[in-house]
């Protein structure tokens, strides 16, 4: 690409982005298709839309795994899988207070975020029960920190369970594009996870999803996934890279460069410059050195470590943040943009209230 036809191409898609519009196939598929050497000015425009929507502010995040290994679905990524011959620890429910525990540490060193994860197809109501027990030990500790789900497929009324219990969000990948989900998952489909994204949503949970990438998909899908999931309409896309665990379908593929990386960044940015675009697992072993530049395009990220796997102790990634420039979110801080941030307002006037209705 020459230069001139790669400064309109970002600077079209920076245009776009700072309006909320969203990119052209063609244009989506250019800067995936930008060179090695290109990947600067593609980080120098994302950055403007991080910018712009959220300054320098870096969101931490903190995984507490309750339930690890033995999960009955068959997603050719996961170290937990039915089949999975990965040395990865293996427990069934860990106690409420334990969990509590896990929390307050990772809420210490400045998470503002904990998700709650559980392996399995999708919750009982005795998981909802031990879940919801959870997350009023960890609001009872620090009632300001945002509380996640993330549970697997949920079924009708399960999202106002959790909402009600105090949950905040609900995650629920996609992971890749629906023509390439066959390839990596045979015991469900990718509308069963369109649809549990929808629940959450209209439980009036916070969805998060996001997706993989690494495991064999094209640009076309990475195009994709994105488009579908900027049609859910998200508040937070986590983007993983594949962590390629021994003992897995995918355990040998290792395809990734950290330019490829910042470039599926980039794209995510572009696609959703309002919303939180969250560097998830498998930035270490894939972004190495290059981590920092991924915080131009990412506004958040986990802290410690991730479901089966270890991730960079957290004062290495607390300096990380520092040395590049940015701060660490505070709790008492706005996330989103403020025009995301108060879409729903509740109501306190008409049936109920002394108050006439906004008729």
């Amino acid at each position: 690409m020459t230069q001139t036809a790669l400064d309109d191409l970002l600077e079209s898609l920076t245009t776009k982005a700072l309006t909320r519009e969203v990119p052209t196939r063609a244009e989506m598929s250019a800067l995936l298709g930008t060179s090695d050497d290109e990947v600067l000015d593609v980080i120098a425009a994302g950055s403007r839309v991080r910018r712009n929507f959220f300054g320098m502010r870096v969101k931490l995040n903190h995984l507490v795994n309750m339930k690890s290994g033995l999960c009955p679905e068959d997603c050719t990524y996961c170290s937990q899988r039915l089949g999975s011959t990965a040395e990865i620890m293996k427990y069934s429910w860990i106690s409420p207070e334990e969990a509590a525990g896990n929390a307050e540490r990772a809420i210490a060193a400045g998470a503002k975020r904990v998700c709650l994860v559980a392996s399995g197809r999708g919750p009982s109501e005795r998981d909802l029960a031990r879940v919801a027990d959870t997350i009023c030990a960890i609001k009872h500790a620090t009632p300001e920190v945002e509380v996640c789900a993330c549970l697997g497929l949920l079924k009708a009324g399960q999202a106002e369970r959790l909402r009600e219990a105090g949950a905040h969000a609900y995650n629920h990948n996609l992971n890749t594009s629906a023509e390439n989900y066959r390839q990596i998952c045979s015991t469900h489909t990718f509308d069963d996870r369109v649809q549990t994204v929808k629940e959450a949503q209209r439980a009036g949970l916070s969805p998060c999803s996001g997706a993989i990438f690494g495991m064999g998909e094209t640009d076309e899908d990475i195009i994709d996934v994105a488009l579908a999931l900027r049609e859910l309409d998200p508040d937070s896309v986590p983007i993983n890279f594949l962590i390629p665990f021994e003992g897995t379908p995918l355990g040998g593929r290792w395809e990734l460069s950290p330019q490829r990386c910042l470039r599926i960044l980039a794209l995510f940015r572009f696609v959703f410059p309002d919303v939180e675009v969250r560097l998830a697992g498998g930035r270490e072993i894939h972004l190495r050195g290059l981590q920092p530049l991924a915080l131009h395009l990412a506004n958040s990220m986990f802290l410690g470590d991730y479901l089966t796997s270890e991730g960079r102790p957290g004062e290495e990634d607390r300096a990380m943040i520092a040395d590049a420039g940015f701060v660490i979110e505070g709790a008492a801080e706005q996330t989103l943009p403020t025009h995301r941030h108060d879409l729903v307002t509740i109501r306190r006037r008409g049936a109920g209230t002394a108050l006439p209705a906004n008729t």
